[in-house]
């Protein structure tokens, strides 16, 4: 999308009263840091949605993500990073041991620059569930207002969708201040199954997008 697409689009989100405007990932490009500047500038005002951009579990990345929500009242840096062993060794070609120190950083770098903080272990679906839990226990511990559970490949059914984000819920349950997130992708057509699967064991977030638009086969709608 354009930025003045992208900016189109937050206005009518604005006018929905949506939570989060999740804008974009400001460290992909120029452009792209300009357009979620551009929105913050416009819609962040105090009484308005929360503007949110997206950021890989990098000082750089958060960096340019708090560069480009700063003009924004009520602003959040979402972070993330793999936690599935799968993208630990053949995309990431990191440890566990390296993962869960890089999610403990990033989160405790990203709370320097915003008060609200979110964290995502990327590929969560095919994840070792107790691995996950530890990893996001240490983004807890953190400072992670928000912990996501992404099903990042469309993955899942309910069943397997709902008890991942149970036991989710269950790790993160000594830290009030947390709230758990879906996020769940299309490609088995489940995004929304898995969602509202989500919902009913404890989730109070969801991520989610205008007729289900999202990279593959889309997110939920």
């Amino acid at each position: 999308m354009t930025a003045d697409e992208k900016l189109r689009v937050a206005r009518q989100l604005a006018r929905l009263n949506v939570d989060v405007i999740e804008a974009g990932f400001p460290a992909a490009s120029t452009g792209e840091h300009d357009a979620v500047y551009a929105i913050a500038s416009e819609l962040g005002a105090a009484d308005g949605s929360v503007i949110c951009g997206l950021a890989r579990a990098l000082e750089s990345d958060i960096d340019s993500c708090a560069s480009a929500i700063q003009p924004a009242m009520r602003r959040r840096i979402h972070t993330f990073i793999a936690t599935s062993d799968v993208h630990l060794e053949h995309k990431l070609r990191l440890t566990r041991a390296q993962v869960l120190r890089a999610a403990e950083h990033a989160v405790r770098y990203a709370t320097s620059h915003a008060r609200d903080v979110e964290f995502s272990a990327e590929d969560a679906g095919r994840s070792d569930p107790v691995f996950l839990c530890e990893v996001v226990v240490a983004a807890a511990e953190a400072g992670a207002a928000t912990i996501n559970v992404p099903d990042t490949v469309g993955y899942n059914t309910p069943s397997e969708y709902g008890a991942l984000v149970a036991r989710v819920c269950e790790a993160v349950r000594p830290f009030e201040h947390v709230t758990v997130s879906t996020h769940c992708h299309n490609d088995l057509g489940m995004a929304v199954a898995n969602a509202l699967a989500g919902v009913q064991a404890g989730a109070r977030q969801v991520e989610c997008t205008i007729n289900g638009l999202g990279e593959r086969a889309g997110n939920a709608a």
